[in-house]
């Protein structure tokens, strides 16, 4: 056990390599300037850890937050990023969207000549977008479900959010992997996630499900976000059917706590760093409106594939986040 615990530790010093070279670096002065920060909510743990670290960021290189929060409503998004191309700010930073509703706005914003920026939303329209490398995170996760069951059983999908790019892309590695075990199967219709309410929706909808399944027919739940899997693993463990196992991204609090119980019925969660993409995302701005001109079109940012095994790196990862 003391063997395995060091081979993951030395896994993880690349992770937090990374993440300390993110901060080694001199950033340029932000003073005089008003950066735009929209968020399309920060309701949820991601949005918030990513909102907040924005804002401190902007603030600590001198220059001055306008925040704008559209509560995950897509009508208010809209307008706060109509808003944007009125206000000029000298820069705007989008976390997450459906592309196809924010793009439109966006497009206006690049056309205004106001330099662009985005967190998980992969527009055309972005110098560039600060991320996860969702592929490999999807896959990891699918693999890790692929391992767990034994490539056989048939699984529960949320699916409700192919609009948003990062969902569809770990949407995608789960299908490539499933065409690789072809003894896991989803079972049809698809779930539907949902905004807002989600984890009493998604708790509601598999409760419901596990009466028209008895146990052995469910082997696992999938969601590209956690918080449909912490309303999914709610549901399992109030029915005693944690035999069942979840899989999904983010990493938030209560789903970590979850995975500590001994009659967790989490399998997996990719953790990822909120806090560190926001002020990654702030940080290539000021570099960006002090002449640089060779920006990436992404950013990634570190993810942990977190299990029981080693739930406390995530804490090393994030650090103080």
């Amino acid at each position: 056990m003391a063997l395995r615990t060091l081979f993951r530790t030395l896994l993880l010093l690349p992770l937090l390599a990374t993440t300390a070279l993110a901060f080694a670096d001199e950033v340029p002065s932000l003073a005089g300037k008003r950066i735009a920060i929209s968020m399309t909510g920060t309701s949820h743990y991601f949005d918030l850890k990513a909102f907040q670290a924005q804002v401190e960021e902007v603030k600590r290189l001198g220059g001055t937050p306008i925040t704008l929060d559209a509560g995950r409503n897509d009508k208010n998004l809209v307008t706060q990023l109509q808003t944007l191309v009125t206000q000029k700010p000298d820069a705007v930073i989008q976390t997450l969207g459906t592309l196809s509703v924010i793009d439109p706005w966006l497009k206006r914003i690049q056309a205004a000549g106001i330099p662009l920026f985005t967190i998980d939303a992969p527009s055309r329209y972005s110098l560039n977008n600060t991320t996860s490398d969702n592929a490999a995170a999807g896959r990891e996760l699918a693999e890790q479900l692929a391992k767990d069951t034994g490539g056989q059983g048939d699984i529960l999908v949320f699916n409700g959010f192919q609009g948003v790019p990062v969902c569809a892309i770990r949407y995608a590695e789960l299908r490539k992997v499933l065409d690789a075990h072809p003894g896991l199967k989803i079972i049809q219709p698809e779930l539907r996630d949902v905004i807002p309410n989600t984890v009493q929706d998604a708790r509601g909808q598999i409760a419901a499900l596990l009466n028209k399944y008895p146990k052995g027919q469910i082997a696992a739940i999938w969601s590209a976000w956690d918080i449909p899997q912490l309303g999914a693993s709610q549901a399992l463990i109030e029915a005693g059917r944690t035999e069942i196992k979840t899989y999904g991204v983010d990493g938030t609090p209560e789903v970590l706590e979850l995975l500590k119980r001994d009659d967790s019925p989490v399998g997996a969660v990719v953790a990822q760093q909120p806090a560190l993409m926001g002020r990654t995302a702030v940080r290539n701005v000021a570099r960006y409106l002090a002449g640089a001109r060779d920006l990436p079109k992404e950013t990634h940012v570190s993810t942990l594939l977190t299990t029981k095994a080693n739930l406390d790196q995530v804490a090393a990862l994030r650090g103080d986040q």
